[in-house]
């Protein structure tokens, strides 16, 4: 089967739903939506294990367009975003549009046609002038390859792949990595199981979490007063905003944080050997920082224990750390994180001539456009692509952003009757030079760690160096002066 549509979208999280959303706004509707799963939420949707929640308060980690007054806490839990997102698809019928059970293996551009051709794993192909992919960069589990994972008889997954059917009561339990996930299923899992013996390679810096129920009257005034909310969200934007400072060459605002994080580890954790151990050796902001009340009194239980050795082979029944010491262990759960720099390179993306963005990216990095458009890719758009991801604030708020950017970007062409529009070589040249200019002066650079913000030669094409609001400034308006526009559409 073919399908011939002006648009398609792939992913249906906040990337792929909101860019659907401003497409009707627009008056465009011939676009179609590509899921692989059999519903809509993406990473909300995949990542199910116990505590899974937002580091971000949700009234701010929402659509501005959508706000839910009935938020139950102010960081809501991964089930509430989950149905707030099948929400927002069922308001707008955005399932009518979604082609589920779809998943793509690559894209062709036809110089001739000026159109992408979009291959599938079913074998049916979508033809389409625009192609933008909603997938984000936190889609594709990262697995350790252990030494002698092979021979382990006991159970193993990811932490976005939660094995809900298997009972850790009573289990012995390794967790490897000590990331975002794993600071949120560990506290939960402790209590139930066993023995649990957590493998950390490098520590987080942990901030407490300003945590809290939302307050009935609270509820309602978001209901009842017109603005209030809205309100409440710019407030907490600023507050968040505000942290945006000591990421970008500030580095006293970041000791005063490690401060405050090492005054948490102190609470939580009265071993003098184990605050060493979790306590991080470079400066905040380097990696990402995690917020949780509830991590270190988790390691402080007798029933766990925190491994800094390393892990040296993994045998039938047990792990063996570079210590020489041996685990044994009836489950290895991996809270790894995600492919983020790469995240992409598993596509079949050609554009001009033939061009390999994956060959590309990998021989020169991640290089776009304001992470939307590529040189050479013409009416491709990537949303949350390289180096709009965060460290301070909500990334739906730059979604929102580049979906508007996208649909200017289509309108632009469509004022002028043309069939494809491509940034110009030179422009993309500029914006690189001058973000990663900025991102060397960062503390991701500067503060003395490896994160997964760096590529394999060390260059961060991950985070947005600077205030989300002069990202918004940015991107309000397509410069027409950027781009190339050639064809003429049919």
């Amino acid at each position: 089967m073919t399908e011939h549509v002006k648009v398609v979208i792939v992913g249906t999280g906040f990337s792929g739903l909101g860019q659907a959303i401003q497409l009707a706004k627009a008056g465009i509707h011939d676009y179609v939506i590509l899921e692989k799963a059999d519903e809509v939420g993406g990473t909300w949707r995949d990542n199910s294990y116990p505590g899974c929640a937002c580091d971000v308060q949700s009234h701010m980690y929402s659509f501005s367009y959508e706000q839910n007054p009935d938020w139950s806490r102010s960081f809501s839990p991964q089930p509430e975003i989950f149905e707030y997102l099948k929400g927002v698809a069922d308001k707008h019928r955005l399932r009518e549009k979604t082609r589920f059970g779809v998943e793509i293996t690559g894209a062709h551009w036809d110089s001739a046609a000026r159109t992408w051709t979009i291959a599938t794993k079913s074998g049916d192909e979508y033809v389409a002038q625009f192609l933008v992919s909603g997938v984000g960069g936190l889609h594709i589990p990262q697995v350790p390859k252990l030494p002698g994972i092979e021979k382990f008889q006991g159970q193993t997954w990811h932490s976005a792949q939660w094995n809900h059917e298997f009972d850790l009561k009573g289990k012995r339990v390794a967790v490897v990595g000590t990331g975002a996930s794993a600071i949120q299923f560990v506290p939960r899992i402790a209590p139930d199981v066993a023995e649990l013996t957590l493998f950390q390679r490098t520590p987080p810096w942990i901030m407490p979490k300003p945590d809290h129920e939302m307050a009935g009257w609270a509820k309602t005034l978001f209901k009842r007063v017109p603005g209030a909310q809205r309100l409440y969200r710019a407030a907490v934007y600023w507050s968040r905003e505000a942290q945006g400072l000591g990421f970008n060459g500030h580095p006293v605002i970041m000791k005063a944080g490690e401060v405050i994080a090492k005054r948490h580890i102190g609470k939580g954790i009265k071993d003098p050997a184990l605050r060493r151990k979790v306590t991080p050796d470079y400066t905040m902001g380097c990696k990402r920082v995690l917020l949780s009340n509830d991590y270190y009194p988790a390691l402080a239980r007798p029933n766990v224990q925190l491994n800094t050795d390393g892990v040296r082979e993994v045998r039938a029944q047990s792990i063996v750390d570079d210590a020489g010491v041996s685990h044994e262990v009836d489950a290895i759960i991996y809270g790894t994180g995600f492919h983020v720099t790469d995240a992409l390179e598993y596509l079949d993306i050609t554009g001009i001539d033939g061009r390999s963005l994956a060959k590309e990216w990998a021989a020169e990095g991640m290089r776009t456009h304001k992470g939307i458009v590529v040189s050479g890719f013409p009416n491709l758009f990537f949303l949350l692509g390289p180096n709009t991801a965060l460290g301070h604030n909500s990334v739906v708020f730059m979604i929102e952003s580049q979906a508007k950017y996208v649909v200017d970007a289509i309108k632009l062409a469509d004022s002028h009757d043309a069939a494809a529009i491509d940034v110009r070589p030179s422009v993309q040249d500029k914006f690189q030079a001058e973000i990663q200019e900025k991102l060397i002066k960062g503390v991701w650079t500067q503060g003395g760690c490896k994160s997964w913000y760096l590529d394999a030669k060390g260059v961060n094409r991950t985070i947005w160096p600077g205030f989300t609001w002069r990202y918004w400034l940015e991107t309000r308006k397509v410069d027409a002066s950027d781009f190339e526009l050639s064809g003429r559409a049919r």
